[in-house]
Parts: C-alpha cells; structure tokens; sequence
C-alpha cells in the first residue's frame, strides 16, 4: 500500500494560500481543525474548497477557537467551565461545532475527527467520553452533516489510554455494525518511531487500524521541523540515496504498515513537491524499516 501526501494545516500562516498551491499540484486531502490559523483556518479553506471540488477535507471537533468560546455559550452549546477551559467533547458542544465547520467550510466534512480525547480526562473517564461523542457523531453521519468520524490523538494510544479495537467496539456499540467510525490520526515520525516499530510486528495502532479498515493519518511527519536535524547523511542514505533528510524521514513515514495519509504542514512549493515525490516512491522494505528503528530506537 503506497501512502498519500495531505496538507495538515497546523503550522500553516496562510491556509488559503497552502491549500490552493497543494490543490493546484494534485493534493487530495486537507486536514484543518476549527482551532487552527487563530480560528480562522475553516473559513480560510472554504476558498480552495469551493475552487477543487474534488478535494476532500477533514476537520475535528474538540479545542475551541477563542472566536467561537462567547457565541458557543450564548447558544447553550457550551458552559461557561468548559470555554474557560479551551476544551470539549461534550455531545450538545459536538453537535454545535459539526454545523459551524460545515457552514465555515462551505460543505460537509468528509471526515471529523475527535481532537485530542484525552485531554484533560480523569482516570476512567474516557470510554464514557468517547461514547458519548461517537453516538453524537453517528447522529450527524444519519443527517449527512459529516461524511465519517475518527480520532485524532497526539498520546492517546502511546499512554495506553486507548487503543483500536476499543474505538471500534465504543463504534459498534454507538452506531451498530454499520458504524462510522473510519480514520485514525497520531504522531509518526523518526522521533515518534513506536508505531512503526510495533506495526513490523504486528501491533499497535497501525497494524489493528489496518486489520480493521481504517484509515491512517500521519500527523506531525517532520516533527514541527525538527527531523532534518537528526538525520545523519548515513542514514539518509540508508533510506533513500540522495535524498534530503525532510524527504528521507517522509520516505520512512509513507512506508510505515497501514499509513494511509501523510500530513504535511507547508507553503511552500517547492517543498510540497518535493514530500510528495517521496511520499509517492515505492514503500521502504520491512528490513530497511527495522534498521532505521534500529538506528534511532523508539
């Protein structure tokens, strides 16, 4: 299975200008959150949006854009702790958001994923609150409000709070057999090696999201630009030979056992084309996958 580069909006300055140059050279997918480009990232997608009919996108539900705490409360959507908190998932505050982004966007979401679910839960908390939240979200799936629903987590499955087949049997349970649960987001990276390491065996988040069908979103690839840094020349060329080390850690990756999308935060023209020439290359071999992980641990 060869992976494909998004564009993840996260670190992105100008949105529309990063989704309209993605757009313009064969991207498929943007990945946004309400939170995003101060707040402002939805609206600022809708332009591309409306220009790439066929550009798929997919947005979450969790953080709360400061522009959106007042107008959330005034509507009853959101109480007054959990806007002074900046996070929530609470069915009603759900609900709410699902229809502001589909407005902000100017279409319905492919695809909403759950930010984050693990912050600020208490122990025991999270498969009520996960439930919760899947029934809301299966709800918007039957009014066609959103296409599908996922989880997007930066350490939810790393700490053990979660792993897949919970979220498929939370899913299941909310939404029956036919549930709408289809899409995972976590940290991969030459930092955030884990994953990789326990897919080649067989675990872990990306093996079970590929046993069950769903699909993965890599998030943070490049590690907030961290990643050339650690990449020796040897090691890029352990990878891919001539490669730059942006593009040897975006080989690395794509090749990762169930990845599906890549998600990659950038403006630039250059770069785009050049993460997705790697990312579009034939997947690394098992074996060269585990001497990376050799080489750099987990």
């Amino acid at each position: 299975m060869t992976a494909r580069l998004g564009l993840g909006t996260y670190r992105c300055l100008d949105v529309a200008e990063a989704a309209l140059m993605a757009a313009s050279r064969g991207a498929g997918w943007v990945d946004t959150a309400p939170n995003y480009e101060n707040g402002q990232a939805e609206t600022s997608l809708a332009l591309a949006l409306a220009a790439y009919p066929d550009l798929r996108v997919s947005t979450k539900v969790g953080f709360l854009p400061p522009s959106a705490r007042r107008l959330g409360v005034r509507a009853g959507a959101l109480s007054a702790e959990d806007a002074e908190h900046g996070h929530c998932l609470a069915p009603d505050y759900i609900a709410w958001q699902v229809a502001r982004s589909k407005r902000m966007l100017g279409r319905v979401p492919d695809l909403v994923f759950l930010h984050n679910p693990e912050h600020g839960c208490q122990d025991g908390e999270i498969a009520d609150r996960l439930y919760a939240a899947f029934l809301t979200l299966e709800e918007a799936c039957s009014q066609r409000a959103i296409g599908a629903y996922g989880v997007a987590t930066w350490c939810g499955f790393s700490s053990g709070l979660f792993d897949v087949p919970t979220l498929l049997e939370l899913a299941t349970k909310a939404g029956g057999p036919n549930h709408h649960l289809r899409a995972i987001q976590l940290p991969v990276s030459l930092v955030h090696l884990t994953p990789v390491a326990q897919a080649l065996d067989g675990q872990g988040p990306l093996a079970e999201a590929l046993d069950a069908g769903l699909e993965v979103f890599a998030s943070a690839p490049l590690h907030g630009g961290e990643i050339p840094d650690i990449v020796t020349r040897e090691l890029a060329e352990l990878i891919s030979p001539d490669s730059t080390p942006a593009e040897a850690a975006l080989t690395v990756v794509a090749s990762a056992p169930g990845v599906k999308r890549v998600l990659l935060s950038t403006g630039n023209p250059e770069h785009w084309m050049g993460a997705a020439e790697a990312v579009g290359q034939l997947p690394l071999s098992p074996d060269v996958l585990r001497r990376v992980v050799d080489v750099l641990g987990t």
